[in-house]
């Protein structure tokens, strides 16, 4: 059986494909089952992310045909429109790529730690299907093992690379507690919706989303325990805030100087952090001259950014190294059960030499014969009953010159 890793990604395909080939989570089940059940595939599990697709399964064919076959099928779409942006991975280099995928080594932020439980996701959900099967399971659990020990080991999601998860890192260096605070967090967009998602794991004790379109405001907000706005609130609701994210595409400031200094006239000049995401300014920078607001500007930041990036790529090395001997773990597992037949086949034919021999030791106890001589012979007829084909086997191979097989017997028996 081949073990593949087959799937597309940001660098091999645009969006329009990977938009094509995604599984909703709550497909995944179904897609499962059908591609088990319908085509010659032992072992299955999908990964699918906003930036991959990725399918881990083995199968006798040295060709992922089959998974081909079932994509266009399942997904309505000629071969010729996803195959040239395919990668199909092997056996060693299979299991190299699923936990370099699981340890952010192949993500668009290197490092970044969400697609760790994305690869869980993808594991539950072949778990549920019944669709892991012994190798690949197994494969998953070496695979978050791996991704563990590199987080462990490593820095190499020490160091924030993203403006949103900096801001939020910078926000817990100066309040003690971020369960107390209240964030206004001004736009709607990505940078903005990451960086309620970092407040958020952080325990934020309120967010408040502001932005021109109130629909999408409140969708956002929603999604995390927050509270809309329209921009024309925000004069009634920036005195709440302790901590102010904006990120907007508007040409003219959204906060000058003056509405901010009311605002901390209000709080009895209780500190204010803000953070101006946006090119051009959302906060105008005369705000910086005011006491008791720390202001920082997406430059600010980027230089920090810089820096952790090539901290990442130093741990990324570091990582590199841990994958390679994990890898060689777990391919000396898989090698190792190429031995477990021979170990049954081997176990069961010595319990049956032992039954027989067993049964006729207590027919003679059951005729009167001593338990003395019964015991004896039951020894001496089993050791050379145990030995007798081995020995037949070593004395051809000795006659044939075969004296690798004389060896291997010396290893195996443990013989000085």
């Amino acid at each position: 059986m081949t073990l593949h890793a087959v799937g597309i990604n940001y660098n091999t395909a645009p969006i329009a494909i990977r938009e094509r080939l995604a599984f909703p989570a709550e497909l995944l089940e179904s897609a499962l089952k059908t591609l088990w059940n319908s085509h010659k595939i032992d072992g299955a599990a999908i990964l699918s992310t906003c930036n991959r697709t990725e399918f881990y399964f083995q199968t006798d064919e040295n060709t992922p045909s089959s998974l081909i076959e079932w994509i266009a099928e399942n997904k309505k779409i000629p071969p010729s429109e996803f195959i040239p942006y395919l990668y199909n991975y092997t056996d060693s280099q299979s299991i190299k790529h699923m936990f370099r995928v699981a340890c952010g080594l192949d993500s668009m932020v290197l490092g970044e730690p969400q697609i760790l439980g994305q690869m869980k996701t993808a594991y539950q959900a072949a778990y549920e299907a019944g669709t892991l099967g012994k190798h690949l399971g197994k494969l998953f659990h070496h695979t978050f093992s791996a991704a563990k020990k590199v987080r462990t080991d490593t820095a190499i999601g020490s160091s924030p690379v993203s403006v949103a998860f900096a801001a939020v890192q910078l926000a817990q260096q100066i309040f003690d507690s971020l369960s107390e605070q209240t964030a206004l967090l001004i736009g709607a967009g990505e940078t903005i919706e990451l960086t309620a998602r970092h407040l958020s794991q952080n325990h934020i004790g309120r967010i408040i989303i502001a932005n021109r379109t109130y629909d999408k405001a409140h969708h956002l907000a929603t999604q995390f325990n927050g509270y809309a706005i329209d921009l024309s609130e925000i004069p009634n609701h920036l005195a709440e805030a302790d901590i102010v994210v904006s990120s907007t595409a508007s040409q003219l400031p959204i906060l000058g100087k003056g509405r901010v200094e009311s605002a901390i006239k209000k709080r009895k000049h209780k500190p204010m952090f803000m953070v101006d995401l946006a090119v051009p300014r959302d906060i105008e920078a005369e705000v910086e001259q005011l006491r008791d607001v720390y202001l920082y500007t997406v430059d600010d930041l980027q230089n920090t950014i810089d820096q952790n990036i090539n901290s990442r790529r130093k741990a990324a090395i570091q990582a590199e190294e841990i994958i390679d001997t994990q890898v060689e773990y777990f391919l000396s597992w898989m090698r190792s059960q190429g031995a477990q037949s021979v170990i049954k086949d081997y176990r069961l034919q010595a319990e049956l030499t032992r039954n027989e021999v067993l049964a006729k030791a207590m027919t003679q106890l059951n005729n009167g014969r001593s338990a003395e001589d019964v015991l004896n012979q039951l020894a001496h007829t089993l050791t050379n009953k145990l030995i007798h084909t081995p020995s037949a086997q070593l004395r051809e191979a000795g006659a044939n010159d075969r004296h690798d097989i004389v060896a291997a017997a010396r290893e195996i028996f443990k013989l000085k």
